[in-house]
């Protein structure tokens, strides 16, 4: 069962992130149910949630983006449902519908691509999917909301009688306006209306010569507003209808009220289930913000975070376009507890509360933003003390507080708990402050609970050392300009930098000495010895990272040097095979000539004839003697060679011929075109020529082009014109 305290949700600043959430909700209700979001009590639920918004997130990127899901509240709606014999107004039964049309197009939406969506699927699987609500209000209502005049017989003759004594009315009123309007008794306003009618602007003076009911004077009294009394008749009976209308739109009110209500519970389905897919919209959309991902759960006990972020100083720097540093935290059975030391300011605390925050988030079913490789475990329990717990109301000091915190740790810490302390065993006297606290860390190691804390205190960091599954960290510094690096390393615990901090800020190097002397030598020494090391950790970093980029750069040189030498080998071979071609001609040029010098002097054909033939034979021995099969596969071969370079052949036969038609065509086009008609400052240049230059003066069919640097008299027939750009 797993149970997380109201003061570990403060202390990690959860309610923050939820208010993020919350502004992305699209519904009231879903608004209420993201600030409301906790931890999952049970393993199953959790993993339902994680797998219902990474599957949302994963919406964003792909084709089949999910329908809408708002909706107006139907809450009081619901409330009037469960009252016998009471019954619903037009417009609510307009959100009803609305709400009834965006579920079922949801649910079929999700069960069409099952595939995509399983645990959303899974979700939309176990609500019923009907029209019978849409049906029954889309017989009486309208797509704006409104009653239908054919919702019922009776209406629809009402509202026929209606608008034939609307028709009376308006007769009836224009006539009396001429006739009053004609003998002047009007103001220049002529009518307005008047609880909802329409009556005559009469003149004071003259407001007894006009027949009818006033029904209110102007604020002067100068205007009396008069219905005439041929209208008064027919507003009248419109009056009557109009109350016959109401009674009826009542009665089909009731009649739709009484149909819908057994879909009572499945209106309250519908409701909550759009507003849980608005909160997973919501919770997908922010893990779209912090690049949030869901990480491998394991049942092993391994908590591995690589490149995690603190999503709300993620979100406050990227606002701020400021740099957000990830870390990496690796929590295992062999290496329980980490000590985080280091001086302040250095992101000690920042990146405590990044672990306990992600793995918070991950357990109320939300993504964190850590690299995909990530994994971690569930905990039952995630307690923390961070901060100044200074309680007024109580009367406790911060260290009794703490105390308090610590005697409830150690009742409910085991195997299955996450803890997270801030300045451990801060607060008292440092010698038995200490003391204590390095008695309850070696509590907490021995119940194999896994945890962070920071601290300054030294026998911390010596007990770390020597506890075989525990490990010191620190924040790296520069060791030059004592500025935060915002790293965290494992494996060696950090000096507080306390003098060197207080000399950088200024404080005399006198003081110092003399603070120096007033504590032992040999913690001195200790916390020396700690910024020496870690000084030279943040010099092995720095040179780490260099060889690195060097042998980086190193690779990339081999590999191109590697490609050079092969070129280089492949040209050595091609020029050694055209030596010894080359060398076997000359060879062959001086035999021949030779045998040509022979025959010069003795003229014996029949020695200059076997010389020759000796020549070709001794050739034709160094050729390999092919076998009938390896001629015929020779054979085969040649021809298919020749039957690619026919085609080859053919092709280009075919390209060159279509780029010479192309290229008549397009000569043809340019004769065809109407030539421009050349006057003084066109830019022009000569028909295949390059230089632009722009005429000065045309005399006859010359013109003198002015190339900047030089002028020119060419004829006009060989300019052509170029467009100004």
């Amino acid at each position: 069962m797993i149970s997380i305290n109201t003061k570990t949700l403060q202390d990690l600043q959860f309610q923050t992130v939820l208010e993020t959430i919350s502004e992305l909700c699209i519904t009231e209700i879903g608004t209420e149910k993201a600030l409301s979001i906790a931890p999952y009590k049970n393993e199953v639920d959790l993993l339902q949630s994680l797998h219902e918004t990474s599957e949302y997130r994963a919406s964003f990127d792909n084709n089949n983006a999910l329908p809408n899901h708002g909706f107006e509240p139907i809450t009081n709606e619901i409330k009037f449902l469960g009252i016998e014999d009471s019954f619903l107004e037009a417009g609510s039964f307009k959100k009803i519908h609305s709400i009834s049309e965006n579920t079922n197009i949801l649910l079929q939406f999700l069960k069409k691509f099952e595939d995509y969506y399983p645990a959303l699927s899974k979700k939309a699987s176990e609500i019923e999917i009907t029209k019978d609500i849409l049906k029954a209000i889309d017989r009486v209502l309208d797509k704006y909301g409104e009653i239908k005049d054919d919702a019922t017989p009776d209406l629809l003759e009402i509202r026929r009688n209606m608008n034939v004594v609307r028709g009376k009315v308006n007769q009836s009123f224009g006539m009396a306006l001429s006739q009053y309007n004609g003998l002047g008794y009007l103001d220049d306003i002529r009518e307005t209306v008047m609880e909802n009618r329409r009556v005559l602007a009469v003149l004071a003076m003259y407001r007894r010569k006009v027949k009818g009911t006033i029904l209110g004077n102007s604020k002067t009294g100068s205007i009396a507003y008069i219905e005439p009394e041929a209208t008064l008749r027919y507003s009248r009976e419109l009056s009557n209808l109009e109350y016959e209308e109401r009674e009826e739109i009542i009665k089909i009110l009731k009649d739709l009220t009484n149909s819908i209500r057994p879909f009572l519970p499945l209106l309250i389905q519908y409701q909550d289930f759009l507003s849980d897919i608005d909160v997973v919209a919501a919770k997908a959309k922010y893990a779209r913000r912090i690049n949030g991902l869901l990480p491998n759960i394991t049942q092993e006990r391994r908590v591995y975070f690589r490149e995690a972020f603190h999503p709300i100083l993620y979100l406050t720097n990227k606002a701020k376009k400021e740099v957000t540093y990830p870390q990496t935290f690796e929590f295992t059975p062999e290496n329980r507890i980490v000590v985080i030391s280091g001086p302040n300011a250095g992101g000690k605390t920042i990146s405590m509360k990044t672990v306990g925050l992600l793995q918070l988030m991950l357990q109320s079913g939300m993504l964190i933003p850590v690299h995909e490789r990530s994994e971690t475990c569930l905990f039952d329990r995630i307690m923390t003390d961070i901060g100044d717990n200074q309680s007024i109301e109580n009367h406790l000091s911060t260290y009794s507080y703490r105390l308090k915190n610590m005697n409830y740790f150690l009742k409910k810490c085991n195997s299955k708990t996450l803890f997270l302390i801030d300045e451990f065993g801060t607060g008292s006297d440092p010698e038995l402050g200490g003391a204590l606290a390095e008695v309850f860390l070696e509590e907490f190691y021995h119940r194999e609970a896994f945890g962070i804390i920071t601290t300054h205190y030294s026998n911390l960091k010596m007990l770390a050392n020597e506890l075989p599954f525990a490990t010191n960290a620190n924040m790296l510094f520069d060791e030059k300009s004592l500025e935060p690096m915002f790293k965290l390393v494992l494996g060696q615990a950090g000096s507080s930098f306390t003098f060197e901090v207080a000399l950088k800020n200024g404080i005399p190097y006198g003081l110092i000495n003399r603070a120096k002397k007033k504590i032992e030598g040999g913690k001195v020494r200790f916390d020396k010895t700690i910024a020496t090391l870690q000084k030279e950790r943040s010099k092995m970093e720095k040179t780490s990272l260099i060889l690195k980029e060097e042998e980086t750069k190193a690779r990339e040189e081999s590999k191109k040097m590697e490609t050079i030498n092969a070129k280089i080998q492949e040209k050595l071979e091609r020029y050694q095979e055209l030596y010894d071609a080359n060398q076997r001609l000359v060879y062959l040029g001086q035999k021949i000539d030779d045998i040509s010098e022979k025959y010069f002097n003795n003229k014996n054909k029949k020695d200059l004839i076997g010389e020759f033939l000796k020549m070709v034979e001794i050739e034709n021995s160094k050729r390999k003697k092919l076998t009938v099969k390896e001629k015929k596969v020779k054979e085969v071969v040649e021809k298919q060679i020749i039957e690619e370079v026919k085609v080859k052949v053919e092709e280009i036969r075919k390209e060159k011929k279509e780029k010479k038609e192309k290229k008549e065509k397009a000569k043809i086009e340019e004769d065809n075109k109407p030539k421009v008609i050349l006057k003084v400052g066109d830019r022009v240049r000569m028909i295949d020529g390059k230089s632009i230059g722009s005429i000065d003066k045309i005399e006859k069919k010359k013109a003198t082009v002015n190339y900047g640097i030089f002028t020119s008299k060419v004829d006009l027939d060989q300019l052509e014109y170029i467009q100004p750009v």
